[in-house]
């Protein structure tokens, strides 16, 4: 494990000038650095470029010898390619940046964003559901977009065939933020040609991902991470009982935001997975005005969670463990698996703190033989 010999006392600052933003570009783009290791190298050095002068290091230490970060001239053509193509980049920490975002452990460094920003700063709530959704549930996602418009949401879904681009045209005029799986400048699907165009005049277009990157599946995971991540709430209005949409619901669960479904015929699969999530919990839908109550009500929780967790979160302060690095990073491989488990029932199980725990998973992702996945979640490299 690397150690800085003079780390920064001071949390990272936003980048404030052009030459800054290339080099959070040249970090994020940088093989084996995730949203996460993103941030707890800025933790560790204080700006991208003092990240970037000890990432080889990092490597070295984490058994990479010819590890090479970035280049300058590619990052300069990325953000080149980004203005080109009419787009703006929003940065962690930045005003624009949404709040809620930033809160989680693996969230995105950087956004690029065609649009209106503002959006970013309204209350937000999400709709996704199938790609081949029946003509009752676009019939429910477009009466739901709308009705979320009038009350003052903005409506935020993914830009896919079915439910989503019934959502997005139908809040079109209110408000609709369309989280991309590939690069700002490349719409998918084809058909959503003109309707991502559409957003991107009237609404806001937003991406993590490189200028002209073509989606690919593991793309579609990350990205969902995102809807759910900048959105109050996420409704799911048709979901099959594995589909890409329950996967959003389950990261929605584990960031603390509110899941609610519309309930459908139990012979339709289209129907199964939202009515297994209310089956196992969610809140029911049938109008806007149900959504609107759960707001609510998740508010009031907050505020009465937030007032419980004090004591405890002093508590958990207290505690120290002392696993030395490489046998904590021994324990860390035996103990995973190719199936992804939550960070913090990694440090559970192993007895371990936050603080011993990040640094060890940094080194392990650089070696790569860990693999980090949206919503806090680790596994070992396939």
């Amino acid at each position: 494990m690397f150690e800085d010999t003079h780390p920064s006392t001071h949390p990272p600052l936003p980048p404030t000038t052009e030459d800054d933003r290339i080099s959070w570009l040249r970090l994020l783009r940088s093989r084996r650095v995730g949203p996460s290791t993103f941030h707890r190298l800025m933790q560790e050095h204080g700006n991208a470029q003092v990240a970037l002068e000890a990432l080889p290091e990092v490597a070295r230490n984490a058994g990479v010898n010819t590890y090479v970060p970035c280049t300058l001239e590619a990052a300069e053509m990325e953000y080149a390619a980004g203005m080109h193509a009419g787009a703006r980049l929003i940065c962690w920490g930045e005003t624009d940046y949404p709040v809620a975002l930033s809160q989680l452990t693996d969230a995105p460094p950087l956004l690029w964003a065609i649009g209106e920003p503002v959006l970013l700063q309204k209350r937000r709530v999400a709709i996704v559901g199938a790609r081949n959704a029946s003509s009752l549930g676009l019939r429910m996602a477009r009466a739901l977009a709308h009705e979320l418009t009038e009350g003052g949401f903005v409506v935020v879904s993914g830009l896919a065939r079915g439910v989503d681009t019934a959502a997005h045209k139908a809040a079109l005029d209110g408000g609709t933020i369309a989280v991309m799986a590939g690069g700002i400048d490349v719409i998918y699907p084809a058909e959503n040609t003109h309707l991502g165009q559409d957003i991107a005049a009237r609404g806001l277009c937003v991406s993590e991902q490189p200028i002209g990157q073509t989606p690919q599946a593991r793309h579609f995971p990350t990205r969902n991470r995102i809807i759910s991540g900048i959105s109050e709430a996420v409704v799911v209005v048709e979901a099959a009982a594995k589909s890409g949409s329950l996967i959003t619901a389950r990261t929605a669960l584990d960031q603390g935001r509110e899941v609610l479904a519309v309930p459908g015929h139990p012979f339709d699969a289209r129907a199964s997975g939202c009515n297994m999530l209310i089956r196992d919990g969610a809140r029911l839908v049938r109008t806007g005005a149900d959504i609107a109550e759960a707001l609510q009500g998740q508010r009031d929780l907050a505020l009465k969670k937030q007032t419980a967790d004090k004591p405890e979160s002093k508590q958990h302060s207290s505690k120290k463990t002392c696993q030395q690095p490489d046998a904590l990073r021994r324990l860390i491989l035996d103990h995973l698996s190719p199936s992804p488990l939550a960070e913090d029932q990694l440090i559970r199980d192993l007895a371990s703190s936050a603080a011993q725990m990040t640094p060890a998973l940094t080194d392990l992702e650089m070696s790569g033989r860990i693999t980090r996945h949206p919503g806090g979640l680790v596994s070992l490299a396939h």
